[in-house]
C-alpha cells in the first residue's frame, strides 16, 4: 500500500524520536533488546545505549544485497536461545505490514521468551499487529536518514528505490 505524501527523518529527529522510545519503553520491565538488521539496529542500538540494557541482533528479511527476492520474509539470523525467561523488547525502525514484527514474536515465544514486545520508529495504518510501541503513526512514505542516499560508482544519488517511490506519490 502507498501513501499519499513523503516524510523525511532527519538524524537530529531520529535521536528525538529514539528518546521518546526509550522513555516509553524505560516503564516496562525488560530484560533485553532484539534489534532487527538491517535499518532496525539504528534505533535498537542508540535505545540499548540510552537505557543500558544488551541488545542482541537478529535478521529476518525479503532482501539480499539490498534487493527484494522474497515474497515473505526469512530468517538469516536466528534469535538466541538466552532469550528462554526472558522479558524482550523487539525494535525494528518501521512496520509496515507487520509481518516482519509477528514472525519474530511468534519465534521468539517458541524459544521460551516470558514476555515479547514490539517497538518501531513508525508503523503505518494498516500495519497487522500495531506495534505495542511506536513514535508516528504515517502512511506516508518514510524516508530514513540512513537510507536516503548510496553509493554508486563512486558517487553519492538518491536511493533507486527512493527515486521510484517518489515518483509512484506524485501520480
Amino acid at each position: 500500500m502507498a501513501g499519499t505524501s513523503v516524510k523525511e527523518i532527519t538524524w537530529n529527529e531520529f535521536h528525538e524520536m529514539c528518546k521518546k522510545l526509550a522513555g516509553k519503553i524505560s516503564k516496562t520491565h525488560f530484560d533485553l533488546i532484539i534489534g532487527v538488521a538491517r535499518a532496525g539496529l539504528y534505533p535498537a542500538t542508540l535505545i540499548a545505549g540510552m537505557l543500558r540494557k544488551e541488545i542482541y541482533p537478529i535478521r529476518v528479511t525479503r532482501r539480499e544485497n539490498d534487493q527484494i527476492k522474497h515474497k515473505k520474509p526469512v530468517w538469516k539470523v536466528d534469535v538466541p536461545d538466552l532469550v528462554d525467561g526472558k522479558r524482550v523488547i523487539v525494535i525494528d525502525e518501521i512496520a509496515d505490514s507487520g509481518d516482519t514484527l509477528s514472525i519474530i514474536s511468534q519465534r521468539l515465544k517458541r524459544k521460551g521468551a516470558d514476555r515479547v514486545e514490539t517497538v518501531v520508529l513508525v508503523t503505518h495504518s494498516w500495519s497487522k499487529p500495531k506495534s505495542d510501541h511506536y513514535i508516528l503513526e504515517s502512511d506516508a512514505l518514510t524516508i530514513f536518514p540512513w537510507d536516503k542516499e548510496i553509493l554508486v560508482d563512486g558517487k553519492w544519488v538518491l536511493h533507486p528505490e527512493l527515486t521510484e517511490a517518489i515518483k509512484l506519490q506524485k501520480k
